[in-house]
């Protein structure tokens, strides 16, 4: 098989393994490129096309999802797949590699050839962007190590938020042992100055009949006990040949609003508990989580924007963590005495006047916006 056509297939087979939030960049390939080259935002937020490959789509894991579909098998070389990576880079076409693998014999041997893949990359090449590599349920000690030292993000996907849902999707692996407990000693392994980019992970959305208050309890222990860098959604979508080819793709709102939860624990500070679900624990498809958080406190709303202190003013909707920097800045000199002048440093007033008051005055509006965007 030639080269062009082994990173068609082994590119489509790497979709799955999200790269950045699909609502920001969907998971197909970029049109007008070779295949497998894909969006990713940087941590900077910067859109920036990777080349997102499987080593090999030959895998003895058969997931409900995906795995035993009736399609070519096929495999890279280390060598064969460093160089490609580099004349991609050469041409401009790509700014790094994200490398994932199906499970060819045991997870280290797979291992070790993704790993001589980066080390001929970082050695022969002088490859130095960015690499993300994808480590392997029941990965050893010394590959998790070595990944580690070479790479600038790693990942586990846990792909469910427990051993009961991963069942459904994917009843050859062991969620507590080959999944959690690799993404455990990952972040035991990982030495001060190794992984700039940090460890990610990951849920199917919807694949195994999970409720989002299980994805987001699994994500914010997640978050409290790895610290990890970004926790990635990516929504059941059946595909054929498959055990699970008759179920409902999940729509994707509900994705949306897990990636609002997550970036509410990771940059706004918030707490499990100060979440809204419904009856059946889902989250409100029709509010944004913020806004469903604060409607529900009418005892700690509204806060005055001259004393509140930064936690409180982070939870009023329309005010961002940028903002509040700026709102404490500002009142240090003088009071802030109106919404024009909140609106000045940032302050997104048409959300937040129902939520707070300014030199003691309230400014309530009947209606309020119901999608977040989120504040500086």
């Amino acid at each position: 098989m030639e080269n062009e056509e082994k990173l068609r297939l082994l590119g489509a087979g790497a979709r799955f393994d999200v790269s950045a939030p699909s609502t920001i960049a969907a998971q197909n390939a970029l049109s007008g490129r070779p295949g497998g080259i894909y969006e990713a935002l940087s941590a900077d937020g910067r859109r920036v096309p990777l080349l997102k490959v499987l080593l090999s789509n030959a895998c003895r894991n058969d997931c409900a999802t995906r795995c035993s579909r009736d399609i070519p098998r096929a495999s890279f070389q280390p060598q064969e797949l460093a160089r490609l990576t580099v004349e991609l880079r050469q041409a401009g076409l790509i700014e790094g590699l994200f490398l994932s693998s199906g499970i060819v014999g045991d997870s280290d041997s797979t291992m070790a050839r993704m790993i001589e893949t980066v080390e001929i990359l970082r050695r022969q090449y002088q490859f130095r962007d960015y690499v993300h590599l994808k480590i392997l349920p029941g990965a050893g000690d010394a590959a998790i190590a070595e990944a580690a030292r070479l790479a600038d993000r790693l990942s586990v996907n846990l792909e469910a938020p427990n051993s009961r849902r991963l069942q459904t999707i994917c009843p050859g692996k062991n969620f507590r042992r080959g999944l959690l407990g690799t993404l455990r000693r990952v972040r035991q392994a990982v030495q001060p100055g190794q992984v700039r980019a940090g460890l990610t992970t990951q849920f199917v959305v919807g694949g195994g009949e999970e409720t989002d208050r299980e994805l987001v309890t699994a994500t914010a222990r997640l978050q409290g006990e790895l610290a990890l860098g970004r926790v990635y959604f990516s929504r059941f979508q059946p595909v054929p040949d498959t055990p699970l080819e008759n179920r409902q793709a999940t729509p994707p709102a509900r994705e949306h609003r897990l990636y609002q939860v997550d970036f509410l624990l990771r940059s706004y500070g918030f707490e499990l508990d100060e979440f809204v679900f419904a009856d059946d624990d889902m989250l409100p498809v029709d509010q944004d989580p913020k806004l469903a958080a604060a409607l529900a406190r009418p005892d700690f709303f509204p806060v005055e924007i001259n004393r509140a202190q930064r936690w409180e003013l982070i939870r009023v909707p329309g005010i961002g963590p940028t903002s509040v920097e700026r709102i404490v800045a500002a009142r240090t000199d003088r009071k802030i005495t109106s919404l024009r002048h909140l609106a000045t440093v940032g302050v997104r007033t048409e959300r937040a006047r129902n939520f707070i008051t300014v030199n003691g005055r309230f400014y309530p509006t009947p209606t309020q916006p119901r999608q977040l965007a989120f504040e500086l």
